[in-house]
């Protein structure tokens, strides 16, 4: 009876650390990551259209990505979505692909980026915690309705505490990772 209320619990726990995979893959580590213009869409003919779905995307150099539409008239509207974007990238354009050169990070930009990681991380830990607070009502329930006994209710609680303990150490695994990814000159 308990371990659905676990493993429902397990399952929120990890959307909410795929959640936080995401936001990481947006943060700009001054690397090119062609992932960093994912959230990017561009009014295509009147359609809000992602940039991924409008040509390819290559990093051909660390610190450049290039943009190869399909369809060259689209040029300036990709252009003014990128400028329009919270990227702070400035394109380039030869008429047929569009270069985005990613600048150095300064040493203020990198700790605004790991407060924001940090951040982030707080959040999705918050989440995970609120799940596992669910959880603990949730056997408290069962033992009131009598479907538990107080030691099922006591192994459950104590088996959700691992699960959230694992849960927390791999998003402070991850903000540790992208800390030291940001931190690299």
């Amino acid at each position: 009876m308990y371990r659905q209320v676990i493993d429902t619990a397990v399952e929120k726990m990890g959307k909410t650390n795929s959640v936080y995979q995401e936001e990481l893959r947006s943060i700009r580590a001054g690397r090119a990551n062609p992932q960093l213009l994912e959230r990017i869409t561009v009014d295509y003919y009147g359609v809000q259209t992602p940039l991924t779905q409008m040509g390819n995307i290559t990093a051909p150099e660390p610190r450049m990505l290039v943009i190869n539409l399909w369809d060259q008239k689209s040029i300036p509207l990709v252009e003014k979505a990128i400028l329009k974007s919270d990227l702070g990238l400035n394109p380039s354009n030869d008429g047929k692909i569009i270069r985005l050169v990613i600048p150095e990070l300064n040493e203020e930009r990198r700790k605004e980026l790991t407060k924001l990681v940090r951040k982030n991380a707080e959040e999705a830990k918050v989440a995970i915690r609120s799940i596992r607070r669910d959880a603990m009502e949730q056997f408290k329930k069962l033992e009131k309705d009598s479907k538990i006994t107080e030691d099922d209710r006591t192994k459950a609680e104590k088996k959700m505490q691992d699960k959230t303990d694992e849960a927390i150490k791999a998003i402070d695994a991850l903000c540790a990772q992208k800390e030291k990814e940001i931190m690299a000159v």
